[in-house]
């Protein structure tokens, strides 16, 4: 049973979710230094809650109010800039959305295992599960205005520090209510083995290896798309620095740092 329910967790609790996006041998941190919202016209850049810059339809870059007058390569930069940051944020969503999903596929498997079709224990997580992925699903959709700074995404409890906290929880919490079925479960399978605790532990932790062969094919998809989304958020801080040195303007304003640890880093830079 600890092999089996360790590892519904250790799904649920997907490094997707956390600040730092993790796959294997790769580590790629996006650092952010100040507030971007995208709106479904403009891209507005601030700093401690104060106004820096916005670009408008993709084109137009205003600062401090007062629209600039760009060269063909400096506006030919604004748009690549601008659209790179709208093109990343379905990428994080779909990458968001597979770990929910990915999440409460393992989970219910485990639970269907152990206490049988239909069970309420994996009703209430899935119910938990679907309502963050409701949050997601609306809160990073391209016709609603999207806020994020350092703490997160702002309007809601989503990739900030509490949001892997807050389905662990959700989890963890679940379980703990049901944990007289549970037991009552757990008894069941060891009449089916005989009374047998060895063959009840084998019989469990063959079922955990196989889920994991299971949940380890769709999991590799995610590390791919991560890949393609650490790419993503490379390519728009080179695209920054390149705005930066440019536009006069522009040349103190540094939002976004990122870097790479693997052992093909040279190949994602």
């Amino acid at each position: 049973m600890k092999t089996l329910i360790a590892t519904a967790l250790i799904l649920a609790s997907s490094s997707t979710f956390a600040s730092t996006a993790s796959f294997t041998n790769d580590s790629c941190n996006a650092t952010i230094s100040g507030g971007i919202k995208i709106t479904p016209t403009a891209i507005e850049f601030s700093k401690s809650k104060l106004p820096l810059y916005k670009i408008v339809d993709n084109e137009r870059l205003y600062v401090n109010g007062v629209q600039v007058d760009l060269t063909d390569n400096q506006q030919s930069l604004v748009h690549d800039y601008s659209s790179g940051i709208r093109a990343a944020v379905p990428q994080v969503k779909s990458v968001a959305l597979d770990a929910i999903d990915l999440a409460n596929d393992g989970i219910n498997l485990a639970f269907n295992e152990l206490l049988g079709q239909d069970n309420t224990l994996s009703a209430e997580i899935t119910s938990q599960l679907s309502e963050i992925r409701k949050e997601v699903d609306l809160g990073l959709t391209s016709d609603n205005d999207i806020y994020f700074d350092e703490d997160g995404f702002s309007g809601e409890n989503f990739f900030n520090e509490d949001f892997e906290q807050r389905i662990e929880s959700a989890i963890e919490k679940t379980v703990q209510n049901s944990i007289g079925s549970l037991m009552i479960a757990v008894g069941q399978q060891m009449l089916f083995s005989g009374g047998d605790m060895n063959a009840f532990e084998s019989r469990m932790e063959d079922f955990g290896e196989k889920m994991e062969n299971e949940m380890e094919s769709r999991g590799e998809q995610i590390k791919k798309s991560s890949e393609v989304l650490c790419q993503s958020v490379v390519d728009i801080d080179a695209l920054e620095d390149r705005l930066t040195n440019e536009i006069i303007v522009l040349k103190d304003f540094n939002l976004l740092t990122t870097t790479v640890s693997s052992k093909n880093a040279k190949e994602l830079m």
